[in-house]
């Protein structure tokens, strides 16, 4: 099986059985969706083995995944989700929480008080604003995430700038040309975005109309920091949200390895790296960075 950020692989990889108490429905399916995002397949009985627990549990699981249109339940099995399809906001909100929270506090890290930011919708960028509504200072968020404007908006210290546009219940966010054409009225310091997979050429996205805002926003900020966790490298969706030289910064939980890595080099990007096991004083300190 595939290397996945939770070490799942390594922990199975000489044939050793992963122990999960039978109150850990949700790592369990954590592991499973993250799975089917590295490979086409997998079979109950495999996941059954690896995860420590009875076949039925693991149709259970696979069950209750495809009611929440996270997998497809196959004979025998499960498959990841076709290509230009993603799971609604609040059911991706429940998914790697410890790695986003990561990454979040990473972000943190390279904003300055008086700076003015761009953020785009999605479950990371939203982990994100409660990390700058906890750490931030006399900052400007320019957002079309209602759960970015959430977080932020009782904060006396955040100026919350939320955009028009087409409200999508599916993403909790607003969308269409009214969105970009007001993004185009202002100038950012920093503008921060997610992104459903990362490959050589560039972040990748499902939704056209979620490419178009974030293509707005990197264009009218100095600085274009991708929010991504370490499951979604060389994950091909929809649409190629710009070329990887358009970034300056990307911050995740994992290093990335081999073609990814060097292409991030050649494209002269930043990887930001927090694996969420830095000790309380590390807390105080800046994350990894390594230069691209």
């Amino acid at each position: 099986m595939s290397q996945i950020y939770c070490g799942f692989y390594n922990a199975c990889r000489g044939g050793c059985e992963v122990s999960l108490s039978e109150g850990k429905k949700v790592t369990r399916q954590r592991l499973i969706v993250a799975e089917l995002g590295m490979t086409p397949a997998v079979r109950t009985s495999d996941l059954a083995r690896r995860l420590g627990v009875s076949a039925e549990t693991v149709r259970r699981d696979i069950e209750e995944l495809t009611h929440r249109g996270l997998v497809s339940r196959t004979y025998g099995g499960a498959a990841g989700r076709q290509l230009g399809l993603q799971p609604k906001f609040q059911d991706r909100d429940t998914l790697a929480v410890e790695e986003r929270d990561a990454i979040a506090r990473a972000g943190l890290a390279l904003v300055k008080p008086g700076d003015v930011l761009m953020i785009d919708s999605g479950s990371t960028t939203a982990r994100f604003a409660h990390a700058l509504a906890q750490g931030a200072e006399r900052i400007t968020v320019i957002t079309n995430c209602f759960a970015v404007a959430n977080a932020l908006v009782q904060q006396n210290n955040v100026r919350v700038v939320f955009c028009p546009g087409d409200f999508s219940s599916r993403e909790r966010g607003v969308y269409g040309s009214e969105t970009c054409a007001f993004l185009q009225r202002f100038y950012a310091d920093i503008a921060f975005i997610g992104a459903s997979g990362l490959t050589v050429e560039g972040p990748t996205d499902v939704e056209t109309q979620a490419c178009w805002i974030k293509r707005t926003m990197l264009e009218r900020a100095e600085r274009g920091v991708l929010l991504l966790d370490a499951a979604k490298f060389n994950r091909r969706h929809l649409e190629l949200v710009c070329p990887l030289d358009t970034l300056s910064d990307i911050v995740t939980d994992r290093a990335p390895s081999g073609a990814l890595a060097s292409k991030l080099q050649a494209a002269n990007v930043t990887v930001h790296v927090d694996d969420g096991k830095r000790s309380p004083v590390a807390d105080l300190m800046p994350p990894t960075a390594m230069s691209r």
